[in-house]
């Protein structure tokens, strides 16, 4: 066959011709496309096209879904770990303060031993007030000990005592008190428990 007699040859099935860039397609681009193929190719090759399109579409649907669940989480977990941080920052500077709180209760009891004046165990109890309503509003609560069963997650036995009055296990005395900041314990209490 020589040069002159070639003949052109066109691919007319759809899936070979290569298309360009969507973005750039103009309704002529369109046409020239499927103007030289039949009416049933015609037909057949814009089915294909629409079932290429819809499963695109529908890809591109759940990949969207997936994606606004993701940040849906995304957020969640954000305002999770801000609270916690939130809170694990409060319970470094509530845990410095139950000492001070140790320390006046401590200088409340002292003082009912008559060497106080009035005037200043007033104040230090108003103080000691103040202190209490305070971390009672950070979300801390003071572990009740006294006649409670024994609970090493809550307590911290520094010693044993015989005692008729409580059974065997029950904490009988509170050496420093215990607290919890919502529901984790930030101090154990130091108890004496009933042998």
């Amino acid at each position: 066959m020589s040069e002159d007699n070639k003949e052109e040859v066109t691919n007319t099935d759809p899936e070979c011709v290569e298309s360009p860039n969507p973005a750039e397609l103009t309704v002529e681009d369109v046409l020239n496309d499927y103007i030289h193929l039949g009416l049933d190719q015609q037909v057949q090759s814009l089915l294909t096209d629409l079932y290429s399109a819809r499963k695109e579409g529908e890809a591109n649907k759940d990949m969207a879904q997936r994606a606004q669940a993701e940040l849906s989480n995304f957020r969640r977990r954000t305002d999770d770990d801000g609270i916690t941080w939130q809170q694990q920052s409060n319970s470094r500077l509530l845990v410095k303060m139950l000492h001070v709180v140790d320390e006046l209760e401590l200088a409340v009891s002292h003082a009912d031993d008559g060497q106080a004046t009035e005037s200043w165990v007033e104040g230090v109890r108003l103080i000691q007030r103040k202190v209490a309503t305070l971390l009672e509003s950070e979300g801390v609560t003071k572990i009740e000990a006294v006649g409670v069963q024994f609970n090493p997650v809550e307590h911290e036995a520094i010693g044993t005592e015989e005692s008729s009055e409580f059974s065997s296990g029950e904490i009988i005395q509170v050496v420093r008190n215990g607290y919890k900041l919502h529901d984790r314990i930030i101090q154990a209490a130091q108890v004496v428990v009933a042998r």
